[in-house]
């Protein structure tokens, strides 16, 4: 048995066999808590701590699995594509938005950090949340966070901004769909991305150009709005 956790098949056998089943468990119920990238969090975690197993195991085939994250990634430039039109006639307004949402992001983490009373590290550490989780370790190491922390973040902020996201822009009547999949793009990054796609073409093709916009502004901007705020 050691010879087999001791290898990368068990982590990615452990990975793919809890996301099916948080897959299957939200198709069959269509509720956005039961968001699978959740339910495989859940999962694993149970499995490693009630069969008391080393996470040094689990990683071996995890950490297969974060390499191809960014090249996977790419893959959401398909629906931008064919909604290049729309891109080119609402461009301003949409880099606008995604400027204020990171902005506005970044600078709300820093202030609520203080009001609550969080170590500087910690709260330092919450700044990349709304990024996709490469970008986010980078900016976490750049300006002194903690990166194990800043993924813990990423992870819940994507899976928080995709299951209240649609509601959000429901209760506020934002019916346009270029602004809705802005918006998601901009606070859940590629988790959100993925809900912004059961929403619509045009959605989905919003949300995932404001991963590519967020991050690039966010690399940009969180380390000089660090600087200053400090």
């Amino acid at each position: 048995m050691i010879d087999f956790l001791n290898t990368p098949y068990f982590g990615l056998i452990v990975s793919i066999l809890s996301f099916e089943v948080g897959l299957y468990l939200y198709r069959k119920t269509k509720i956005s808590l039961f968001n699978p990238l959740l339910i495989s969090i859940a999962l694993i975690i149970w499995l490693l701590s009630t069969f008391n197993i080393n996470i040094k195991y689990y990683n071996q085939g995890g950490d297969l699995l974060s390499f191809f994250l960014g090249p996977a990634t790419v893959i959401l430039a398909v629906p931008l594509y064919k909604q290049f039109e729309l891109l080119k006639s609402n461009l301003l307004p949409i880099l606008v938005g995604i400027i204020v949402g990171c902005l506005s992001g970044i600078i709300s983490v820093f202030f609520l950090s203080k009001l609550f009373g969080l170590n500087s590290q910690i709260g330092t550490s919450l700044i990349p949340k709304s990024v996709t989780t490469p970008i986010g370790i980078e900016i976490s190491k750049q300006i002194g966070g903690i990166p194990s922390i800043t993924v813990a973040v990423i992870i819940a902020t994507g899976i928080f901004g995709a299951v209240i996201g649609p509601f959000i822009c429901h209760l506020f009547r934002v019916r346009d769909e270029v602004a809705v999949g802005i918006a998601i793009g901009t606070a859940a990054h590629a988790i959100g991305t993925t809900r912004a796609m059961e929403l619509g073409e045009t959605e989905g093709a919003m949300s995932s150009l404001a991963i590519g916009v967020a991050g690039l502004i966010t690399v940009i901007i969180a380390p000089i709005l660090f600087a200053l705020l400090n």
